[in-house]
């Protein structure tokens, strides 16, 4: 699991070491985690100094009061990020810098209120990192921190696995952008440079948004996660979406109202009902057109934009040419704007605009009179786009299919994306892991909110907390709908720990247990207070990384601010009680398997094993040291070894065959292929390159691995630990590729791609390094997606995927000479897997699957399956089941011996190397 502690991490915030609390202070002091600066302070009176603006005052403030809040100077280290003014109420965010650069997450909020000309302290929360020690001068040029941030984008996609999905010579399907330096807040925190890696995934055509840091010392991605919120997560029906970055804003301001006589125009919605329309006549076009002057101020407009027959890949975080308003001759807008969605989208924008103005004082989503604009009719590559998203500029919708309408079609819909636009420019909560998951859950709240609101719908009303029911043709609101916040079954326990790769950290997987606890709440004290108690909690108390353990005290405490009656305030912490967000709730989380070492800390590297033994990367307890590598038994036994040397660069992808251990150092030169006996011994170095692979084997005194060179084009290398000078090179050249390296009993597996005569073909292949000979195990078509390998003493296994739509892949395997090709699992029929990775040991083969496009579930996360290694295929003993029932991802299997494999288990939210002595078998 892609996991680095503190930052975005799935991981629990109580799971960390409790600080020094504060010395007693009048009302609520609520400590902070891994910081002095206490997370909530509430109940509190205090004079602020006289210092004109309000960021001002709250920092002036903050230095005053260094008992309580250990902010060395705040004058210095927080940057104003906002105002908020209501009702005499100031909300002030300050950005957090360290030696100045900017904290990710770094957030402290100052709530005050102004009364003849002095302000008096009611409270503060939020996080102000106060161990933050390290240097801010890095050693990693932007060019090589670009180069890094998008290789490791792509091996994230996936496309160094399979070759149909590898870009050609001539294609650049991912670019990134260098956005400055960012500390990580883990430890004494992590210089890095942040990387916004944007384009086309080159196997699905859907468009990539993903925000990378990389380690600005030694080069290597140490984070990176989507900046694409959706409604449906990847793989579910309404699926991908984009979003951009967003600011704190101040409410109320803008500019001058400019008073606009209102064009009144018709138009019906996809569900038969006809509505009035804001619009306005355009003179250069001659048409009316879906502009509405008359809800934001100046110069800004609520406009519904014609995206027909442009693709998404060209409208996700750009504007795309020649794009108009949605026209038509008459005011009352015909067939056209009513298929295409238009007609919702720019009725539902203004239904959802008067909803956050009429109930929460709200102008627009940035709180100051943005311009919101929605673009419908959108396609993927020419066909149906289920899909809706909005980018941090606007929304998105997809031109929809035969089952689902465009998705402005859904009133809840609307409200979710344009409530993400309102959460950016408030609380800005980091899209992943528990901060994306209550990112979703509020989006959530307020969709159905508004919805709730304009078709008014009671709170008890039992679908009151289905979303996206209104999007079927046929199907029934139940059916077609994506999540129900009111079903009663989304409590903690349900809580699937998942790496960034997977559901953003499982932002969808997990959002219905605050989501739920809110509507429950809602439920049980009636809209009009429930709605006010939450957009209170996200816009005065929520931060950055806040999770739901933060979430349910920032709801409590708005609870309180708004002076709710002690019975409702009982209601509201049932709620949250009822849905298992207590503290230490993580802890109720059980497994089924064995720790092996806990708390990884470690993003994009994989395990190795073998032989017995077993090796992992991992960094230390809070994540801000570079990785070291560590060996350990299988069986548990004994201690765990350190076997890297602790230089500062990356140590990951360890391999080990039970004597040697093999793996990268990453650093800002270049990556090394070192080994070291597990006995004992000195550090060997192997090979260097420009930059890493991802696959890393040993066999004996033989090791291959892969790497990258310029332009991401791949590579596989073989050498002998004894003579490593005399290396053997495949790919890595504009017209032939090799990837997916394994070795044992002195071959070497891998994938090819090569161009012969103007035509490509992919085949996999083992090399005989005794006598040299080179064999082509299968021979298949370009387009044919070859996957990972691995090889034991008389077979060759990998992964093969003949037909990129139907979200499965075969686990295939063949003698060493080429002969009796056998699918142990085929890509089709009734227990075909959507497999990414395999292992092998001399008996068991282990893959790692997870169900593609399946509604979000436990099942729909990456879980491990086994098979005898020589079993016939149609032979039911050759399936030998599930590695472990445990909930949450699974994934990185390493064969340790017989049918013992390790691997990295998420369940808990926590990344730890786990293993079982036997598979589970069946997990009904």
């Amino acid at each position: 699991m892609s996991v680095v502690a503190l930052v975005v991490s799935a991981a629990p915030a109580d799971a960390a070491t409790e600080p020094t609390a504060p010395p007693p202070s009048p009302g609520e002091v609520i400590p902070g985690q891994r910081t002095d600066t206490p997370s909530l302070v509430r109940g509190i009176r205090e004079q602020a100094p006289d210092k004109g603006s309000a960021a001002a005052a709250a920092r002036a403030y903050l230095d005053g009061e260094q008992g309580r809040y250990r902010i060395p100077d705040a004058e210095r280290d927080l940057v104003p990020a906002g105002t908020t003014t209501a009702d005499g109420r100031e909300t002030v965010r300050l950005q957090q810098r360290h030696r100045g650069v900017p904290v990710l997450g770094g957030q402290y909020v100052v709530r005050m209120e102004r009364r003849g000309g002095e302000r008096v302290v009611t409270g503060t929360s939020g996080k102000y990192f106060t161990e933050l020690s390290t240097g801010t001068t890095p050693e990693v040029g932007e060019a090589l921190a670009v180069e890094r941030a998008v290789d490791a984008v792509l091996t994230e996609l996936g496309d160094r696995n399979f070759a149909a999905s590898l870009p050609r010579e001539a294609e650049t399907p991912l670019e990134g952008t260098a956005r400055g330096l960012v500390v990580l807040p883990t430890g004494s925190g992590v210089l890095t440079r942040h990387v916004t890696v944007h384009g086309t995934d080159p196997a699905t055509g859907e468009p990539v948004r993903r925000e990378v840091y990389v380690d600005a010392r030694a080069g290597y991605p140490v984070l990176q996660y989507s900046g694409i919120k959706t409604f449906g997560a990847p793989g579910t029906t309404a699926g991908q979406s984009g979003a951009g970055a967003g600011q704190s804003g101040a409410a109320g301001a803008g500019g001058p109202r400019q008073v606009v006589a209102a064009e009144q125009g018709t138009g019906i919605r996809l569900d038969g009902a006809t509505v009035a329309l804001d619009i306005e006549r355009d003179d250069t076009r001659g048409l009316y057109v879906l502009r509405d002057r008359t809800r934001l101020p100046a110069d800004n407009v609520l406009s519904t934009w014609d995206a027909r027959g442009k693709w998404v890949t060209d409208v996700g975080g750009q504007w795309p040419e020649g794009l108009q308003e949605f026209g038509s001759p008459t005011p009352g807008f015909g067939t056209e704007a009513t298929d295409s969605g238009a007609v919702d989208a720019h009725w539902a924008a203004g239904q959802v605009y008067d909803y956050f103005k009429g109930k929460h004082g709200r102008d627009s989503l940035d709180g100051r009179g943005m311009t919101v604009n929605s673009l419908v009719g959108v396609t993927d590559y020419g066909q149906s786009y289920v899909n809706a998203f909005w980018d941090g500029q606007k929304m998105v919708y997809g031109n929809g299919d035969a089952e689902y309408r465009p998705l402005s079609a859904a009133m809840d819909v609307v409200g979710h994306e344009m409530t993400h636009g309102v959460i950016e420019h408030s609380a800005n909560l980091v899209y992943a892991g528990q901060s994306g998951a209550l990112n979703e859950a509020i989006a959530d709240y307020f969709g159905n909110a508004v919805e709730a609101d304009v078709y008014g719908i009671p709170a008890t009303d039992p679908d009151s907390g289905l979303l996206g029911e209104r999007l079927c043709r046929t199907k029934t609101p139940r059916e077609c709908a994506l999540r129900d916040l009111a079903d009663g079954r989304t409590t903690a326990k349900s809580f699937l720990g998942v790496g960034f790769a997977v559901d953003n950290g499982g932002v969808h997987l997990n959002s219905t247990i605050v989501g739920g606890a809110l509507w429950d709440a809602r439920e049980d004290l009636g809209a009009e207070v429930m709605d006010k108690v939450v957009y209170k909690a996200l816009t005065e108390y929520l931060t950055p990384l806040d999770g739901f353990t933060e979430a349910r005290a920032a709801v409590l405490a708005a609870a309180q601010d708004l002076q709710l009656p002690a019975a409702d305030q009982k209601v509201l912490q049932r709620a949250f009680t009822a849905h298992g967000i207590v503290p230490g709730w993580e802890s109720a989380l059980g497994v089924d398997s064995d720790l092996l070492l806990d708390r990884i800390n470690t993003s994009g590297t994989s395990l190795g094993a073998g032989g017995g033994w077993w090796a992992a990367a991992k960094s230390n307890e809070d994540g801000s040291e570079p990785y070291s590598v560590w060996a350990g038994r299988g069986d548990g036994e004994g201690s765990v070894k350190l076997m890297s040397p602790n230089d500062g660069r990356y140590h990951v992808n360890p391999a080990t065959d039970g004597k040697t251990v093999v793996w990268q150092a990453v650093g800002a030169d270049g990556v090394d292929i070192l080994s070291r006996p597990l006995a004992g011994g000195p550090v060997k170095k192997l090979w260097h390159g420009r930059n890493p692979g991802s696959s890393v084997d040993v066999d004996g005194d033989l090791v291959a691995f892969d790497y990258v060179t310029y332009g991401g084009r791949r590579a596989v290398a073989h050498l002998s630990i004894k003579d490593p000078a005399n290396v053997e090179t495949i790919g890595g050249g504009t017209y032939h590729r090799a990837w997916a390296p394994s070795v044992s009993h002195g071959k070497v597996a891998y994938q090819e791609r090569r161009r012969v005569r103007a035509e490509y073909a992919v085949s996999t292949r083992v090399i005989d390094v005794a006598t040299g000979e080179n064999r082509a195990i299968q021979v298949a078509s370009d387009g044919i997606g070859l996957g990972p390998t691995a090889i034991n003493g008389t077979h060759v296994f990998w992964l093969l995927d003949d037909d990129a739509t139907d979200g499965k892949r075969a686990l295939r395997r063949a003698a060493l000479d080429g002969s009796g090709v056998v699918d142990l699992s085929p890509e089709t029929g009734p227990n075909a897997l959507n497999a990414y990775d395999v292992t092998v040991s001399e008996d068991r083969v282990t893959v790692g699957s997870h169900v593609a496009d399946a509604p979000l579930s436990n099942e729909s996360a990456p879980k491990l399956y086994q098979f005898a290694a020589s079993g016939a295929p149609d032979d039911p003993a050759t399936r030998k089941g599930r590695v472990s029932c445990n909930r949450g991802e699974q994934s990185s299997a390493a064969a340790v011996a017989g049918g013992q494999v390790v691997w990295l288990d998420s369940t808990t939210g926590i990344t730890d190397v786990v293993t079982r002595p036997r598979p589970a078998g069946r997990c009904d």
